[in-house]
């Protein structure tokens, strides 16, 4: 499997984006929090992406959108990307992820830019667990700007009842639910 330079280089531009972005005139008032805790080896795996916010470096992606996240013997995290276009080709990006904070942290940053880059802040985008089940089944991604948004399950789909109650939750938090859309699924 290749990496897609096209993917690539979007995920390089949304860790420029996001760390260039100024939050929202709401931000101030009230600023997003995530989660009080994370455990970072129970997280690792693939998660399946459910919805999104509509973001221009997955335009492409029709299907089967996915991360697997394992730890690295450096005490980073490493993220695989992989979608599914209308084509059937399969896009895939990888990249790093770093923990802030505490070894329960749940704010990472992560970047897709290559490693010798890593040094520059505006290459790693925040990546803040704000929404998680004790399970650890289904998550919601953001950052604190709140124009990312992304609902992460640990299979493909998931019970309508338990999206709605996130969905509730994240509009109590000033998401703009509306835009969120429904990932396709590939056919099985």
């Amino acid at each position: 499997m290749t990496i897609k330079r096209p993917l690539a280089l979007a995920l390089l531009a949304l860790g420029l984006q996001g760390g260039l972005a100024s939050p929202p005139a709401h931000a101030a008032a009230d600023a997003l929090q995530p989660i009080a805790a994370l455990d970072v080896p129970r997280y690792m795996g693939t998660w399946h992406e459910i919805a999104k916010f509509p973001n221009w470096f997955q335009k492409k992606c029709a299907s089967d959108t996915r991360a697997d996240y394992s730890l690295l013997p450096n005490g980073r995290i490493q993220v695989i990307n992989r979608c599914r276009a209308a084509d059937g080709t399969l896009s895939e990006a990888v990249g790093e992820a770093r923990q802030l904070g505490a070894a329960d942290s749940p704010r990472l940053e992560v970047r897709f830019a290559p490693a010798w880059l890593s040094f520059l802040p505006m290459v790693w985008g925040d990546y803040w667990v704000i929404d998680l089940d004790p399970e650890y089944r289904l998550v919601a991604v953001s950052e604190p700007s709140r124009e990312y948004l992304w609902v992460l399950s640990r299979t493909p789909e998931v019970d309508a009842q338990a999206y709605q109650r996130l969905v509730e939750r994240l509009a109590a938090r000033g998401f703009e639910v509306g835009k969120l859309e429904r990932s396709g699924l590939a056919a099985r």
